[in-house]
């Protein structure tokens, strides 16, 4: 697929504008974060679009990219990478025409290129409820693959993110469920849980699955002051394949309970 065929799709939520307080319709967009990024969650990336790379030649390439970004940013080059420039500029009053380190600094300036601006172009904002009052999943994780398409593999942790997932309650339809494309529901028992955070939830996915396309639900009475549950539970769902995708498959599909809201009394 050509760079320029990607497209790339952010979650965000209303929020009031601090700014404008007496104009109640004044709203503006807060991302909706997917988690971090760290180093080796890049090399991962990279590796699955290509896995023929190893996993050591990926990060020497890398740490010499950033060794060398950071010799040619702190010897005087604009660096452009296409994905952003990086400058060095100074700070602070020079006196009586010296460097003083305790007044004056250096720090690098990093700034958006044409390949990123392109690629702003091609995305995608989808505006997903009130911020603080929704349900959602932001991001999928396997553990086995460290693919983030939505893929899961049987008998391996599977990571969800997002906000509200915290699994809680009494009532018998809450937890996790997988229906498969023809109607079996498989619940994911509590031992399988590994974290159950509001932001995050890991579990096993059960090893008697076999590979197809899911929908994976929670469902939770959880409210977010901690000490009230829900008087009726709420869900989101999301379409998962267990082993691969399927061509074109692999979206982020959630659905369900998303704009419900936290209203113990509701």
């Amino acid at each position: 697929m050509a760079t320029n065929d990607i497209k790339y799709t952010l979650n965000a939520q209303l929020a009031d504008n601090s700014v404008t307080v007496d104009d109640k319709n004044d709203r503006i967009l807060a991302l909706v974060s997917a988690g971090t990024a760290d180093k080796q969650r890049v090399i991962s990336e990279i590796m699955a679009i290509n896995p023929g790379l190893e996993r050591e030649v990926v990060e020497a390439v890398i740490n010499l990219e950033q060794r060398v970004v950071k010799k040619m940013a702190l010897s005087g080059y604009n660096v452009n990478m296409g994905l952003y420039h990086a400058v060095a500029q100074f700070t602070g009053v020079v006196l009586n025409k010296a460097w003083n380190p305790e007044r004056n600094s250096v720090y690098v300036a990093f700034t958006q290129g044409a390949d990123m601006r392109e690629a702003i172009r091609a995305t995608g904002v989808n505006i997903i409820g009130e911020k603080g009052s929704t349900m959602f999943v932001a991001g999928t994780q396997d553990t086995a693959t460290r693919a983030t398409n939505a893929t899961a593999t049987a008998g391996r942790n599977f990571t969800l993110t997002g906000s509200k997932l915290k699994i809680a309650g009494t009532d018998p339809a809450v937890g996790i469920t997988l229906t498969s494309a023809s109607g079996v529901v498989t619940k994911v028992t509590e031992d399988l849980w590994a974290v159950n955070d509001p932001s995050k939830l890991v579990f096993i996915i059960p090893a008697e699955l076999e590979n197809g396309e899911y929908t994976l639900t929670v469902t939770t009475q959880y409210s977010t002051n901690g000490k009230t549950l829900l008087k009726t539970p709420r869900s989101v769902s999301q379409t998962i394949y267990l082993g691969e995708a399927p061509s074109g498959g692999g979206d982020s599909g959630n659905t369900g309970g998303g704009g419900l809201d936290e209203n113990p009394l509701g």
